[in-house]
C-alpha cells in the first residue's frame, strides 16, 4: 500500500498546516498501531517544514524514552523535568523555546539545535508522550506552530 501526502510548496506556514493536518488525520484514523502513526507524523512534518529533528518520547515509568523520529541521532532517555521535553511532561503544557541556550537545563542532544517546541499528549488525564521538534534556526517556532501542533496532538489523543 502506497501512502502519499500533498504538501503545498507555495504556501505560508499556516496554510501548510491547514493542508497537511486533515491528511494526517485521515492517515492515522484507521491505523491502530501507535508506532506506525508516530513514525508517519514525524515523516510528514519533517518533509513539509524541513525541521532539523521531529520525533516523539513516550512516558515509560519515570522516564521519557525515545520513540519514532526523523533526524540525527537523539537522546534515548530523559528524566521528568529535565530539559525542554521533561518540562513539557512535568508541566503538561506546550514548551515554546526560541533559544535553547537560554532554557535552564536544556539537554543538548545535538549542538546544531537552536530552537524547539515540545507538546504533550494525554491519555487518561496524564501525559502519555511528548512530541519534540527542533530547528537549527533561532526563534523558528511561534504561536502558529503551537496552535496547529496542539490540534495535531488532539488527533493523536483521539487514536490512543
Amino acid at each position: 500500500m502506497s501512502e502519499s501526502i500533498f504538501i503545498p510548496t507555495a504556501a505560508n506556514k499556516a496554510e501548510k498546516y491547514a493542508a497537511i493536518l486533515p491528511q494526517i488525520e485521515a492517515l492515522i484514523s484507521d491505523e491502530t498501531d501507535l508506532i506506525a502513526n508516530l513514525a508517519n507524523i514525524s515523516a510528514v512534518l519533517k518533509e513539509a517544514f524541513g525541521f532539523f529533528w521531529v520525533g516523539f518520547y513516550l512516558v515509560k515509568g519515570e522516564q521519557l524514552v525515545l520513540g519514532p523520529f526523523q533526524g540525527p541521532l537523539a537522546c534515548t532517555r530523559i528524566g521528568l523535568g529535565k530539559g525542554v521535553c521533561g518540562a513539557a511532561w512535568k508541566e503538561g503544557k506546550t514548551q515554546l523555546v526560541p533559544d535553547v541556550d537560554a532554557f535552564p537545563g536544556h539537554i543538548a542532544c545535538s549542538s546544531a539545535s537552536r530552537s524547539e517546541i515540545v507538546l504533550p499528549v494525554f491519555k487518561d488525564g496524564k501525559v502519555f508522550l511528548v512530541m519534540d521538534i527542533d530547528s537549527d534556526q533561532l526563534n523558528d517556532f511561534d504561536e502558529v506552530d503551537a496552535d496547529w501542533l496542539e490540534k495535531l496532538m488532539r488527533m493523536v489523543e483521539a487514536v490512543l
